[in-house]
């Protein structure tokens, strides 16, 4: 399979897309597709906004939607596969790294700072899901993010080391932690990380959980699929969230903007939520009447993209 099949969308008249790469600072390969207008002025310096995708997911399903409909507006975008995963490369496949995962957006940022058509004092991210508390996590240490947009945020490390709501107590995090510390023994002896089950599950019904069922709804149907998006990740992976956070220093993003974009719904509202009480101004809390998490995922009458390309347009100018 090449990378240039199983996009979930067809790509608009009205921009270009071409596929890119780079390396970030651990030496991994990035695999990122890089929209413009199709009238773009390559002669003048534009601002530019990265996309990350969904935690599990890749550029060719929700953040390919978000750059090409930025791109529609004028700026250039960047969508790309994290590390480990989709296109790009690393090895054991299938890795989450709340450090690995952060340096991608800083990765993005060295490419497109450095491309003669993007003006590198105009750079902006946008984190979808899990990848809201990477950039959240970029932008707190990488001053080249000028604003920080995240639509249904997921704080991926809260999520791993105290479970939905915080449902995680002292000793539910020894017993976690005591059998991920055996899976390393087990992986070391089979030569290679066994996964976590799925996260999206196939063949659910109205007797699977709620929010399993939201997302085998988008990534386990034609609505969403994409052979790169298994949504599992090696098991061991969960030993670096339960010992780092990703949103300690949030207050330090000031005076740069964020946005906080939410469906009314959403199962996650609460990381937002959250998020944005411990951040300083300017900051802002968008709820989308209506939508739920996935929904924000590919919902192209719910996204707000206005009130991205408004916040943009104002905080990149």
């Amino acid at each position: 399979m090449s990378p240039t099949d199983n996009y979930i969308f067809d790509l608009d008249e009205n921009v270009t897309r071409t596929p890119v790469s780079y390396k970030n600072r651990f030496g991994i390969t990035i695999a990122a597709d890089l929209y413009r207008p199709r009238d773009f002025d390559t002669s003048q310096r534009h601002p530019a906004i990265i996309v990350g995708a969904p935690h599990s997911a890749v550029k060719e399903q929700g953040s390919g939607i978000y750059a090409q409909t930025l791109a529609k507006r004028g700026f250039v975008a960047l969508a790309f596969d994290p590390s480990f995963n989709g296109y790009s490369g690393g090895e054991p496949r299938h890795i989450t790294s709340p450090e690995i995962f952060t340096e991608d957006f800083s990765a993005a940022v060295d490419y497109l700072g450095t491309r003669d058509f993007v003006d590198r004092a105009r750079i902006g991210v946008i984190g979808m899901c899990g990848s809201g508390g990477f950039a959240v996590s970029a932008a707190q240490v990488d001053r080249r993010i000028k604003a920080v947009a995240t639509t249904s945020m997921y704080d991926i490390a809260r999520a791993y080391s105290k479970g939905h709501r915080d449902s995680i107590t002292d000793e539910d995090r020894i017993r976690i932690l005591d059998e991920l510390a055996e899976q390393r023994y087990a992986d070391f002896e089979a030569g290679h990380p066994a996964l976590a089950p799925r996260g999206a599950p196939i063949g659910f019904d109205e007797n699977t959980d709620p929010i399993g069922r939201e997302f085998g709804e988008f990534y386990s149907t034609p609505r969403g699929y994409h052979p790169n998006a298994i949504t599992q990740f090696t098991l061991t992976s969960t030993m670096a969230y339960m010992n780092f956070s990703l949103l300690d220093h949030i207050a330090s993003i000031s005076p740069r903007a964020l946005l906080f974009v939410v469906g009314e719904h959403a199962h996650s509202r609460y990381y937002s939520e959250d998020a944005c009480e411990l951040a300083a101004e300017p900051k802002e809390l968008y709820v989308v009447p209506g939508a739920g998490h996935v929904d924000l995922y590919d919902r192209t009458d719910l996204i707000p993209f206005d009130k991205l390309e408004e916040f943009f347009t104002k905080n990149l100018a």
